[in-house]
C-alpha cells in the first residue's frame, strides 16, 4: 500500500504542476466553506467537477504533503481498498483528500462511512451524477453539491472577461427590465443576442474554451464514455445495449418536445416498456436528458405523458442535424430552471414553475393569447434584448446561477 501511495503522490505532483483555469465556477466557494467531513461534488460529465476541487485544493492552506488528488480509475488502484488506501494516507500524516470518479471504487459507499467512523481525515469526493446515495447512515453525513453546466451568465464571464451578478427567479420576474439593461450595459459592444446565439451552439461545457475547433467532438466524447462506462458501471447495463441508449438519445433529438408515448416508442427502439422507463431514468440521471412531467402528476395519479428533452442545447450539434428552434427555446429554459426550481409542463402555457408561476414560450412576436387571464403567468421571449411587464428575454433565465 505504501508503494500505491508514493506513485499516487507522484501522479498528483504531475497534476499539481498543470495550469488550471483561472475561471472559479460559482460552486468553489461554497465547497471550500462547507465544515462536513465527506463532501461530494456531483454532476455531469465535462461541467468542471475535476477543475473545481484541483482549485479547491490548490487554495488550502496547506502543506502539500498533508493533501492529496486521485482519480479512482486509474489503473493503480484496481482491485484496492479504497478505505485502506486512504488509511494509509492518513497515517503518514495526510489530512485532506479529494477522490475523483469515486464510483468506480467497489462498495464505495460502505468505505466512505469506515473512512467517517474511523480516520481523521477530511474527504472530497467527485462523482457521476447518475450514482444515488442509499445508505441513511451516510447520507446523514455528507454535504453533497449539484454542479450543472455553465449558465450564460458564466459563459459570457468567460468569454468577455468581466464580472455578473446572478438573479433568482423572484428578481428577474419583478425587475427584469433593469437586470437586462444592466446587463447589456457591461458588454463592451452590447451585442447579447451574438454571445447568446453562441451559448445555445456551443457554449455549455466549459472545455469549448479550450479547444473550439474539437468542441463537438469532445460533447461526443462524453456522451459515449457517460453510456459505455458509467451507465454500465453503475446500473449494470449491459454493453449490447448501449446502441438502444444511443437510439433513445437520437429519437428525442430529432422530435419536438417529446411527449413520450410508451407503447410506440418501446417499439421503435425495439425494447419492452418495462426496459424502457429504466432506460429513460438512468438518462435523466446521467443529465442527458431532462424528463419533465405533467403538472397533473403533482396531484393525483392521472396518465398523463411525460416530456423528454436533451438536457442542453449543445447535444443538438452532436446528435442530429437539425432541431427545432422552439425546441431548443423550450430546452434552454429547462436546463436552467431545473436545477433550482421544481419544473412541470402544463395544459395552460409551457411550463409550470414552483406550483405558482406559469410560462409561455416563444419568439419575439409571442403573445398573451394562451395564458390570458392567467395569474402569475408570463411570456418567455427569444428574440428581444429587454422585455416589458410580464414579457420577459429567453435570454436572461441564464442568470439564475
Amino acid at each position: 500500500m505504501r508503494t500505491i501511495l508514493e506513485n499516487a503522490k507522484r501522479l498528483y505532483r504531475l497534476k499539481h504542476d498543470q495550469t488550471l483555469p483561472t475561471y472559479n465556477r460559482y460552486l468553489l466557494q461554497e465547497v471550500k466553506s462547507s465544515t462536513a467531513k465527506i463532501v461530494g461534488v456531483y454532476g455531469a460529465r465535462g461541467v468542471g467537477k475535476t477543475t473545481l476541487l484541483l482549485q479547491m485544493l490548490r487554495d488550502l492552506e496547506l502543506e502539500r504533503s498533508k493533501k492529496l488528488y486521485i482519480s479512482w480509475d486509474h489503473s493503480i488502484f484496481k482491485n484496492i481498498s479504497l478505505f485502506d488506501f486512504v488509511d494509509e494516507f492518513s497515517k503518514r500524516g495526510g489530512e485532506v483528500i479529494v477522490i475523483d470518479e469515486i464510483h468506480e471504487a467497489k462498495d464505495f459507499q460502505e468505505q466512505l462511512k469506515s473512512i467517517y467512523d474511523f480516520l481523521d481525515v477530511k474527504v472530497y469526493f467527485s462523482s457521476s451524477s447518475a450514482i444515488s446515495i442509499t445508505n441513511p447512515d451516510f447520507a446523514r453525513r455528507y454535504s453533497m453539491f449539484h454542479l450543472p453546466n455553465l449558465s450564460f451568465r458564466e459563459f459570457l464571464e468567460l468569454s468577455q472577461g468581466i464580472k455578473l451578478e446572478s438573479f433568482g427567479l423572484d428578481d428577474i420576474l419583478s425587475n427584469h427590465e433593469d437586470i437586462a439593461n444592466e446587463i447589456i450595459d457591461k458588454l463592451e459592444d452590447k451585442k447579447v443576442f451574438k454571445y447568446f446565439d453562441e451559448y445555445i451552439n456551443y457554449g455549455v461545457y466549459p472545455f469549448y474554451f479550450e479547444d473550439k475547433s474539437r468542441y463537438i467532438d469532445r460533447i461526443n466524447f462524453v456522451i459515449d464514455t457517460v453510456l459505455h462506462k458509467d451507465l454500465t458501471k453503475i446500473f449494470n447495463i449491459q454493453v449490447d445495449k448501449i446502441d438502444t441508449l444511443k437510439k433513445l438519445l437520437i429519437a428525442i433529438c430529432v422530435s419536438k418536445p417529446f411527449e413520450v408515448h410508451i407503447e410506440k416508442l418501446s417499439l421503435d427502439i425495439s425494447v419492452s416498456k418495462t426496459t424502457l422507463y429504466k432506460y429513460i431514468h438512468y438518462l435523466d440521471k446521467a443529465e442527458l436528458i431532462n424528463l419533465v412531467t405533467h403538472e397533473a402528476k403533482r396531484l393525483k395519479n392521472i396518465r398523463k405523458p411525460d416530456k423528454l428533452y436533451l438536457n442542453n442545447t449543445n447535444l443538438f450539434n452532436a446528435l442530429c442535424q437539425e432541431s427545432e428552434i422552439g425546441t431548443l427555446r423550450e430546452v434552454f429554459f429547462v436546463n436552467m430552471i431545473k436545477p433550482f426550481y421544481q419544473i412541470n409542463y402544463s395544459e395552460v402555457g409551457d411550463f409550470l414553475v414552483d406550483e405558482k408561476f406559469v410560462f409561455e414560450i416563444g419568439g419575439a412576436k409571442k403573445g398573451f393569447k394562451q395564458i390570458k387571464d392567467i395569474p402569475n403567468s408570463y411570456v418567455v421571449a427569444d428574440g428581444i434584448e429587454v422585455g416589458l411587464g410580464a414579457k420577459i428575454p429567453l435570454w436572461l433565465f441564464g442568470f439564475i446561477y
